[in-house]
């Protein structure tokens, strides 16, 4: 957008940084915030593991991708960010956390620019409790890598003016993205409310004694998301006969893991210090240097199929 020259990231996690190399490719300047320094220098190393993957996929030139680099700089000082003109957030899923970090930074700068969190899930209306000229703040929430995934869900809170959704929408497609409206600031918006419905029924089918972790993924591996990446449900309904779906709607749901709490394979595993690739193990291992092959392999694959699948 016009308006926008220089854009703030604040969180130089997965998230944050991918975003952070968005802009960057879009010839804006961006300045990554963070409270801990090791954290920013694990976000250099993000940049260079992703940008390595971009080049050699042909996504990108080695001298462009330097220009790029060269666009972000980094900050441990929250007042750096007065004379931004975006604000971009992907800092930890809490909701003190984020409610204190935006009171403090919406006080800082101009009254007059556009302010998104990338929560997966908080309420934006929660959030918006915290924030000064809270019309101007909206979700906008990206999927990991974001350098890399299309979709952005553009969530509205209760104070949210339809200017700035509008704006962020258009700013979206600006960016090389496929935005939504989540019309209605519901937990977990629309994207992930189906992920952990699909993630629950294959827990439950594990702990079942139904499938393995293996064969849990390949399931959506080697079938539904190889529909999922060229149709939507909907679409696949159509194709597949109403008829058809109906009558098996009407026996299957009722058979449906319907779980109201949270997964106790994932509690035993945080418990356990076992939290994916960020920690060099999870469900699977990613220790001695499998955790930066596993993004690599990820980010190649990734960038194959929206090949594939851009119309």
């Amino acid at each position: 957008m016009s308006s926008i020259n220089n854009v703030l990231v604040a969180g130089s996690g997965t998230m944050g940084m991918s975003i952070a190399q968005i802009f960057a490719e879009k010839g804006y300047k961006v300045l990554v915030y963070d409270v801990i320094e090791s954290a920013i220098e694990k976000g250099k190393k993000l940049v260079s593991l992703n940008q390595e993957s971009m080049i050699q996929c042909g996504k990108i030139s080695k001298q462009a991708s330097d220009e790029l680099v060269g666009r972000i700089a980094y900050t441990l000082s929250i007042g750096d960010a007065a004379n931004v003109d975006f604000v971009s957030e992907s800092i930890i899923e809490d909701l003190d956390i984020k409610r204190q970090f935006w009171s403090q930074l919406s006080g800082i700068v101009r009254d007059s620019i556009i302010l998104t969190s990338n929560t997966s899930g908080i309420n934006i209306s929660l959030i918006q409790e915290a924030v000064k000229v809270p019309e101007r703040f909206v979700g906008m929430h990206w999927f990991n890598p974001p350098h890399i995934i299309p979709l952005i869900e553009v969530i509205s809170g209760n104070k949210t003016s339809a200017d700035t959704a509008d704006k962020v929408y258009k700013l979206s497609q600006e960016l090389g993205k496929e935005p939504i409206y989540v019309k209605k600031d519901v937990p977990g918006f629309a994207a992930n409310r189906v992920q952990f419905a699909v993630l629950r029924e294959l827990l439950y089918l594990v702990k079942n004694g139904v499938l393995s972790y293996e064969d849990a993924d390949k399931v959506m591996k080697n079938g539904l998301g190889l529909r999922y990446a060229c149709l939507g449900p909907f679409e696949i309904a159509d194709l597949g006969g109403i008829d058809t779906f109906s009558h098996i709607s009407d026996y299957l749901f009722a058979d449906l893991d319907d779980s109201k709490e949270g997964s106790d394979v994932f509690k035993t595993l945080c418990d356990e210090g076992k939290l994916g690739v960020k920690s060099g193990g999870g469900i699977y291992d990613y220790s001695n240097g499998k955790a930066d092959e596993a993004i690599r392999h990820r980010d190649k694959m990734f960038m194959k199929i929206c090949d594939c699948v851009k119309e």
